[in-house]
């Protein structure tokens, strides 16, 4: 029984961190990723579809990447999706290609993206602490329907204790490696 719930509870917060590591890393830095048009949607004969189906991103060099459109109808389609999200980007069409130059990030924009960053990560704390709490809440209903005894209930608190300070070492670390991405210059 006890075991059941921690388990659950250690497969939560792994979601949370890995919802968190997600989020992140589509944070412009001044690198050019991939993961940074995942969340463009192309009308596709009136259907909104994902980039990735439509088209291949590559990484052409540290601040370029290079889009290669299966259907060259939809060439101008994907570049009015790009142009019309909130990245600020400016892709230009070359021949069959489309390349997406990232421009370089000002100090103060650096700043911002550092504070939206430690928000995240903060939600993603909370997260955990909140997988936590419903964890220590159902061992306490144990508790009281005398299903478990005290050191048992104690036992599985510190556990979990445990596992959730680990969990949010794992958030703090990966947002100590965005800040420093995003702050080299």
């Amino acid at each position: 029984m006890i075991n059941d719930i921690t388990k659950d509870a250690y497969v939560r917060m792994e979601k949370c961190v890995e919802a968190f590591k997600n989020t992140i890393s589509k944070v412009r830095t001044g690198r050019a990723s991939p993961a940074l048009l995942d969340g463009i949607v192309v009308s596709y004969y009136g259907t909104p579809t994902p980039l990735r189906q439509l088209a291949s991103v590559t990484v052409e060099d540290s601040r370029t990447l290079k889009i290669n459109v299966f259907d060259r109808s939809l060439s101008a389609a994907v570049e009015k999706a790009i142009m019309a999200s909130d990245l600020g980007l400016n892709p230009s069409s070359a021949g069959t290609d489309i390349r997406v130059p990232l421009p370089a990030l000002t100090e103060e924009r650096r700043k911002d993206l550092t504070k939206i960053v430690r928000a995240d990560a903060e939600q993603g704390r909370v997260s955990v602490r909140n997988v936590r709490r419903d964890a220590n809440d159902k061992i306490k209903a144990l508790l009281k329907d005398k299903e478990i005894s005290e050191d048992d209930e104690r036992r599985a608190q510190d556990d979990i204790q445990k596992k959730t300070d680990a969990y949010i070492k794992l958030i703090d670390a990966a947002l100590a490696e965005k800040e420093k991405e995003l702050m080299d210059f």
